[in-house]
């Protein structure tokens, strides 16, 4: 009986969510557009949970690998390379146009071993330092990306990476427009499908994670690191792992994001798009899937829907208050709140190994 009641609830969760886009449609493309940006925040806090929640490396630093997937998606499906550099225009005179079936995979594979290679140096770190040397990584990788126009100009400095091919499968093209049964079902639908596919298939990935014998040495090694190696565990190489899956779902996340939104600049990747990721999976909770997601949800749609509050608030006092000032103000103002209320998070995960309360 219990069962069928969760069947019929995931049935109709699945039913929600893929009518809800439609819905949405119906108040403009606006609301669409927010919807499939928080899928791809749900991905990133997924991704961030694996290092932090599960394995308890505090990491500051994991914008870059969202950078890595998104430029690595730009220089591949963009007139870019293939304009600066003859000799790739010799052998690709149409351009590089790779397909989602290439995307994911190789985005997955670049931004593992870019995780990998910010984990080796720091594998002795731990609290307060990890995050600092994270930081710096993350920022450096933003650094990089503005300066490498010169001498050979592979990123396009500050002026970013424009006319990127939205995702194609199998010549279907995600940019446009599809008619099903005389509907027509928008792009930015289309898009909020294809990262609705996605979250799904990582929450299961992290899950499966989650219950496995990895992450059970993960969340030990969070817990106490000594106790840990003293049990027998390799930390060294759990850590370099936990590294490398963290940062596969950055860099998907960021291929996804460079195909949905045409342009990227470095001024996406800032150290306070990071600082957001950790407050998503802190706020949510901790190494708890569906805190994590929640978190994630709201902390993405937030800014975007007071832009109409803070709108209406900026024209009520004459232009004196700054819209833009006003949404970090509220957006920070509820993070406090939720903090001082909740402080183990909006959904936390259950405590085990405590006694269950004793009836006075």
């Amino acid at each position: 009986m219990e069962k069928q009641k969760r069947i019929i609830v995931f049935l109709f969760a699945a039913l929600a969510l893929f009518a809800l886009p439609l819905v949405a449609a119906q108040f403009g493309q606006g609301w669409v557009r927010i919807m499939a940006l928080a899928l791809l925040y749900v991905l990133l806090a997924l991704g961030l949970n694996i290092v932090v929640g599960y394995a308890g490396l505090l990491d500051l630093g994991y914008v870059a690998f969202y950078a890595v997937g998104a430029y690595m998606y730009a220089l591949l499906a963009s007139p870019h390379l293939t304009d600066h550099f003859e000799t790739l225009k010799a052998w690709f005179p149409d351009g590089l146009h790779i397909p989602i079936w290439v995307v994911i995979p190789l985005a997955a594979v670049v931004a593992a071993t870019a995780g990998v290679l910010l984990g080796a140096p720091t594998l002795k770190l731990r609290g307060d330092y990890l995050a600092i040397v994270t930081l710096g990584f993350g920022e450096i990788i933003r650094v990089f990306m503005n300066n490498l126009e010169s001498p050979i100009n592979i990123t396009n400095g500050p002026r970013g990476i424009s006319q990127i091919d939205p995702m194609n499968f199998f010549g279907f093209s995600f940019g446009k427009s599809l008619d099903v049964f005389g509907f027509t079902v928008p792009s930015v639908a289309m898009y909020y499908y294809l990262f609705l596919v996605l979250v799904v298939f990582s929450v299961i990935i992290c899950h499966r994670l989650e219950n496995s014998r990895i992450g059970r040495a993960w969340m030990a090694i969070r817990e106490d690191e000594i106790a840990a190696k003293a049990m027998g565990l390799n930390t060294r190489n759990l850590k370099l792992l936990a590294f490398g899956m963290g940062a596969t779902f950055g860099g998907v996340s960021g291929a996804m994001f460079g195909a949905f939104q045409g342009f990227i600049s470095p001024e996406s990747f800032t150290l306070m798009e990071s600082v957001m990721i950790v407050a998503m999976v802190v706020l949510g909770g901790l190494g708890h899937l569906p805190g994590v997601i929640l978190g994630a949800l709201l902390l993405s749609a937030l800014p975007e829907v007071l832009r109409y509050v803070a709108g209406d608030f900026q024209q009520y006092t004459d232009g004196r208050l700054d819209a833009a000032i006003l949404r970090q103000l509220l957006i920070a103002l509820a993070m406090i709140t939720i903090m001082l209320m909740r402080p183990r998070g909006l959904w936390p995960s259950p405590e085990h190994g405590k006694a269950a309360p004793q009836p006075k």
